[in-house]
């Protein structure tokens, strides 16, 4: 009945309404705003207090553009501006509605409806903006841009109109203005500036020029707050450009002072798009303070002035050339490799051939001169490697068998080592090594015993701690590589489908706060949105695979001296045990796979992909450190292993609930000091030691005797100084973690590694210098090389282009343009020359100990 009573009220005595055969030729040519006062009949109907109230009149006004008008609403009137504009083709001209409310204390909201020809928009003012636990913020001055869809014809005039209404009794002022706005359209390469505020958002239009398929839009803002969202969307109405709405389609980012989104055109079908700019009504997402929460729920916040000023810039990608060069400068820096080993290896080989002509025995040579070379029983032998041949003057080549006698006999430095005959060594190397155990030759109590006498002596050799058979330490050094592939497969088959997934739902929702990109130098290549990093992370597992050829040839030229029962091979130098080496490239090609992933979708929860193998390399360089010296006691891959398990555990307990978690920290810092303590008890003791019952009692009676009853120092001199620095560094970075708590717990536990790992080294190299021996030419090449790209690295590595430490906006402010080839990132030079240092570091563990290559074991230092 009310709905009829309106209808008749605004129609009564116009042609064509009243009784007759149907409507009249006037009642079809009405103007084109009367179609719609049926709408706006029901649209002003409201419960109020139980009362209808109705509109008793409604005005339409033609109106201009760039005029203000001042007027007055009521719930009694209605006011209807017609505006009208050209439109063509090949021009795009955006119009803006401003409104401005001048009364204070209105009792309800003014409504504003701007209806186009295939569009309409409506607001209230005042503008409530909801932010975080539903605070409602007010906003009198609105201005919103009108969406403007596109035309067939070549010009076109178009009519849309602006209807106020209220339903507030009381009259209400008002401002309306609409206006062009003169620079709608951005062009490329120019810097175009504007302001923006929640209730008064912008967005412009961008046409992909020809030749142009991707370019980079860049938004800059001099001041950090207020937060703000850019977002990329399609030319189709309606835009979402405000705060609550502008995530709803499209590409966005939230951003401070920097934002950047690449764009490509083939995810715009119309070659166009909107870059718009949303001034969000609090400044939480980007990591400001957040406001007080309000004492009563309907309470309206006064947001104060959240204008803010920014620039907008759109550039043109990088071509598809620039996409080659980089792949091809990326291989060829790796692949030179290589060449380079490849060079060596055959000037290596030269120099070897030479070598041996010059020891070969001439046919027409007497036999005294013979013996001369010889050496009084003909055991001159040819040196069975390359980085054996410098040594062949040494008393390994040169011993005869009355020397090899006497050292049988001596029981006060080989400890029954040497009694086992050439022969029988050789022949156990023949035998297979599934028929053999580690625990074979721990079968005897005697032995044990022996293993107390030997291995607490004041001064260790090699000989003492490499007693086992070799066969044995072989496979066993093997397992450490059958694990680690295992591990790696099990470990990046789901890592590869999670970062996919990840790509995915960045593609699909258009969300560019999931990844932490560089977003300045990203480049996107099919599905993935930042390719440069991903690519530059193949040196990783280039020069791993290239390790893994080196220790390949190593080995096998190791394999064929034993078969012949090369004596060096088999009783000089630093045992031969090439598990760990292949273990250790194994973890660097992984590295390099699962920081590719990491990259895919770099954020806080997928960081712990970049860093679990990072462990596993520190792990393993400081095993093969100890295993140089202390073959027969070294850790089995099951240990070291679950160790390593252990350690990625707490490095995702850290990244789950270390943050600002004081009773982790406790806990971790307490299990670090504890862990410590007992590996410098078993490093000490050299494994014999027992943790049992009777600890307490042996520790209490060590005391009494050695500090109380009679100061003595420590047995172990050379040793206890390492483990003392161990300690303080331990200790310290326990102490550091439990006070600072630092929020990228990851990277803190790679830290502890690196450190110990770096303390450990710099104590071999000392001690291998104090024993008097030396580093050959080669070995100090690779450290003083490595040295120094690492000190390259490092500083590329120290320069943050992202953080995912902070919000998504917090961390774009890091961002950087390329500085190589306009592909590459810093971070990317820091992949490049951390993989090359990385390898240098394995030559250098590799090649530091081939002087001992002539040297017997007996005589060799373990410390």
């Amino acid at each position: 009945m009310v709905l009829r009573s309106c209808w008749k009220s605004r129609h009564k005595n116009r042609p064509g309404t009243g009784p007759g055969p149907g409507p009249s030729a006037a009642a079809r040519g009405v103007r084109a705003g009367s179609a719609a006062l049926l709408w706006l009949c029901v649209t002003q109907f409201a419960c109020a207090g139980g009362e209808l109230a109705e509109i008793t009149k409604v005005v339409q006004k033609d109106a201009e553009f760039d005029v203000t008008y001042n007027d007055t609403v009521t719930s009694e009137n209605q006011t209807i501006y017609a505006f009208n504009h050209t439109v063509s083709r090949n021009r795009t001209e955006g119009v803006r509605v401003s409104v401005d409310v001048l009364s204070q204390g209105f009792e309800s909201p003014i409504l504003f409806v701007v209806r186009q020809k295939q569009a309409v928009l409506s607001f209230q003012i005042p503008l409530i903006l909801r932010g975080l636990y539903q605070r409602k913020y007010p906003y009198n001055h609105v201005g919103r841009t009108l969406c403007q869809p596109p035309t067939r014809a070549a010009s076109e005039t178009q009519y849309f109109f602006v209807d106020v209404s209220t339903l507030s009794s009381q009259g209400t002022n008002y401002q309306l203005r609409v206006s062009r706005v003169e620079s709608f359209t951005l062009h490329t390469d120019k810097k175009f500036s504007f302001t923006a505020s929640p209730s008064q958002p912008q967005y412009f239009k961008y046409d992909f020029p020809d030749g142009v398929d991707t370019v980079i839009v860049k938004v800059n803002s001099d001041a950090t707050f207020p937060c703000s969202v850019m977002s990329i969307q399609d030319i189709q109405c309606p835009v979402y450009d405000l705060d609550n709405n502008v995530a709803f389609i499209g590409m966005y980012q939230t951003m401070t002072k920097k934002g950047a989104i690449t764009v490509q055109r083939k995810d715009f079908p119309s070659n166009s798009f909107y870059v718009v700019v949303v001034v969000k009504t609090e400044d939480e997402a980007c990591g400001g303070p957040l406001r007080f929460y309000p004492l009563w729920p309907d309470e309206l916040i006064n947001a104060g002035n959240r204008s803010k000023f920014i620039d907008v810039i759109v550039t043109p990608a990088i071509k598809s050339e620039v996409y080659v060069m980089g792949m091809l400068f990326c291989l060829g820096i790796f692949l030179s490799f290589y060449l380079l080993t490849l060079l060596m290896t055959c000037l290596e080989n030269k120099r070897m051939k030479k070598k041996t002509e010059v020891f070969q025995i001439p046919a027409d040579m007497s036999p005294a001169e013979t013996a001369s070379l010889l050496g009084k029983n003909g055991d001159a032998k040819t040196p069975a490697s390359p980085y054996e041949y410098g040594s062949f003057a040494d008393n390994c080549s040169t011993l005869s068998s009355e020397a090899i006698t006497d050292s049988a006999t001596s029981t006060d430095n080989n400890y029954g080592y040497a009694e086992r005959s050439l022969d029988s060594v050789g022949r156990s190397r023949h035998e297979s090594l599934s028929s053999v155990e580690e625990d074979d030759y721990d079968t005897l109590d005697d032995i044990n015993s022996d293993k107390n006498i030997v291995r607490t002596k004041k001064y260790l050799y090699v000989a003492d701690l490499s007693r086992k058979d070799k066969r044995i330490l072989s496979k066993k050094y093997q397992i450490y590589f059958w694990n680690i592939a295992t591990i790696a497969v099990f470990y990046a088959l789901p890592v590869v489908q999670l970062v996919i997934t990840y790509q995915t739902v960045v593609n699909v929702t258009g969300n560019q706060d999931i990844c932490f990109y560089n977003f300045l130098c990203a480049h996107p290549l099919g599905a993935l949105s930042a390719f440069n990093n991903i690519l530059s992370n193949l040196g990783y597992v280039l020069l791993g695979l290239l390790f893994l050829l080196i220790v390949l040839k190593r080995d096998i030229i190791h394999q064929r001296a034993l078969v012949r029962n090369d004596f060096n091979a088999l009783e000089c130098g630093i045992p031969k045990h090439f598990g760990l080496y292949y273990a250790m490239g194994t973890a660097l090609m992984m590295e390099g796979l699962l920081s590719a992933c990491y990259h895919v979708c770099p954020n806080y929860t997928n960081f712990q992909f970049d860093t679990s193998f990072m462990y596993m390399i520190a792990g393993l360089c400081m095993l093969k450190l100890y295993q140089k010296r202390h073959p027969d006691i070294n850790a089995s891959a099951y240990t070291a292993y679950a160790c390593l398990a252990g350690v990625i555990f707490f490095s995702v307990l850290g990244v789950v609930f270390g943050k600002g978690n004081t009773v982790f920290w406790i806990v971790f810092s307490v299990i670090h000091i504890l862990a410590t303590m007992l590996l410098s008890t078993q490093l000490y003791y050299m494994g014999r030691w027992r943790l049992d019952s009777g600890i307490l009692r042996r520790i209490l009676n060590v005391i009494d005797t050695d500090c109380i009853r009679q100061c003595s120092g420590p047995m172990y001199i050379d040793r206890m100084v390492l483990l003392v620095m161990g300690n303080i560094v331990n200790w310290s970075l326990a102490a550091y973690g439990l006070i600072e708590r630092p929020n990228d717990f990851a990277s803190y536990l790679l830290a502890i590694a690196i450190c110990n790992l770096l303390l450990y080294f710099a104590f071999y190299i000392i001690m291998k210098l104090r024993s008097g021996e030396r580093i050959q030419c080669m070995a100090l090449v690779c450290i003083l090389f490595t040295a120094v790209v690492w000190g390259f690295a490092l500083y590329f590595f120290f320069q943050g282009l992202s953080t995912w430490q902070k919000t998504p906006a917090e961390s774009r402010e890091h961002n950087r343009d390329c500085i190589l080839l306009s592909f590459f990132d810093d971070h990317d030079i820091w992949h490049f020359l951390s993989s090359i240092a990385m390898f240098g570091s394995f030559l250098v563990l590799m090649t530091m100990d081939d002087d001992l290559d002539g040297i017997q074991r007996d005589k060799i230092f373990a410390f």
